[in-house]
């Protein structure tokens, strides 16, 4: 078997673990619009590679059910028609195991195409996939922690126990020269398209938070009347903090004067050793104005995080233990003040797969990083992630700056 296809089979069978714990009721409900069902990530990340890959590259290509190019097309309009967003949950047929036949079906004659020597163009295409299902493998979790959450018998998905963290080591500002400096994709390896072209930006001397914010951090902040003081918020924030949309981060529980935390290990006391996460954009500038600090832009996070090591993630964020710049990758993905955009000289791709990211440049921001829920090796530097401001059920974070 040839590196692609052991790749292939790799991630593939990642997307069936994530799964398997879960009752075919789990996988097929859907608890907001923005979130899908686990059943619909299954097919859709199987239609992709079906769609981009088998229906051009295979000899005497059928699709596998007709009906499935409209059900599990996302946002490809120049693919064609698509089942609404958030009537996904609506979808009991196709049965899960029916799902899982269309995977195998798929991965079966995948398998056939990889048996020959896939040109560069394929051979591109089949990444791109691979990377495409890695994102819909933190979606799958992410997605599924909401589902959970709207339980009232709050149940887990892992039975593992979440121990508790040892204390935050002291929050430090690390100090850099910034300068003239290349931004955007390095060369090596894989990026997607709203990385390129690298380009180089001005960056003025700043200072990083050597981690994230901690929950008793936060703590603090909603403690000393955070989330009652107007002068800390973006005005649409404030008006959500009014309309009683934001009262503390998401997943976070208060009963009798103690706070306790959901989490994918089910509810557990509040850490406060651990990063907050589930804030919204909104929360991580309030709580930094309350600091008497600052979000980063997305260069400057950048500019760090080349000096920082990758590393991989959990379930649920970890803390803090050592020196320097901490918790850059794998931990929570982090909110930056830039407004996502596209670099100097983008260009999407022709036709379809152009729709991947460019469209979606307007009324979003930044965060860099990665989260616990980020497949091992899907991270760099120079990943740009992006959410509207109010979107709080990934696993979002604060980093300071100055």
């Amino acid at each position: 078997m040839g590196e692609l296809a052991q790749a292939y089979a790799a991630v593939r069978q990642r997307s069936l673990r994530i799964a398997a714990p879960l009752s075919s009721e789990d996988c097929c409900a859907q608890s907001m619009p923005d979130a899908s069902p686990v059943k619909w990530h299954l097919a859709h990340t199987t239609w992709f590679f079906e769609t981009f890959l088998l229906e051009p590259h295979e000899p005497g290509f059928q699709p596998h059910h007709p009906a499935f190019r409209v059900l599990f097309n996302s946002y490809y309009n120049g693919i064609g028609d698509k089942h609404p967003r958030p009537r996904r949950g609506l979808l009991t047929r196709p049965s899960l195991d029916e799902v899982r036949a269309y995977r195998a079906d798929v991965d079966r004659r995948m398998e056939a195409l990889l048996g020959g020597q896939p040109g560069q163009a394929l051979a591109s295409l089949m990444v791109l996939g691979l990377q495409h299902e890695q994102q819909h493998q933190e979606l799958m979790l992410t997605d599924l922690k909401h589902l959970l959450a709207q339980n009232p018998m709050y149940p887990a998905y892992t039975p593992e126990a979440l121990d508790p963290a040892a204390p935050a080591p002291a929050l430090e500002f690390i100090e850099f020269d910034g300068g003239l400096a290349e931004i955007g994709y390095n060369g090596r390896g894989f990026c997607f398209d709203n990385e390129l072209p690298r380009h180089r930006e001005y960056v003025a001397p700043f200072a990083l938070a050597s981690r994230l914010v901690t929950n008793g951090e936060y703590l603090e902040f909603i403690e000393s009347g955070g989330y009652r003081d107007p002068s800390l918020w973006l005005a649409e924030g404030w008006d959500r903090v009014c309309a009683g949309e934001i009262l503390q981060p998401l997943y976070w529980l208060e009963e009798g004067g103690a706070w306790r935390e959901f989490t994918l290990h089910g509810v557990q006391p509040l850490d406060l050793a651990r990063p907050v996460t589930h804030v919204s954009l909104y929360e991580a500038d309030a709580y930094a104005r309350w600091r008497k600090s600052r979000l980063p832009t997305e260069a400057e996070w950048e500019f760090a995080a080349r000096q920082a090591a990758l590393s991989g993630g959990s379930l649920h964020p970890e803390g803090a233990d050592g020196e320097g710049l901490q918790q850059m990758f794998g931990a929570c993905w982090q909110w930056t003040s830039s407004s996502y955009a596209p670099y100097p000289g983008y260009a999407p791709a022709a036709g379809a797969i152009g729709e991947y990211n460019g469209k979606f440049m307007v009324n979003q921001y930044v965060l860099r990083g990665s989260s616990c829920a980020t497949p091992d090796g899907h991270a760099r530097p120079s990943y740009r992630n992006f959410f509207p401001a109010g979107a709080r059920w990934q696993f979002t974070g604060i980093r300071l700056a100055r």
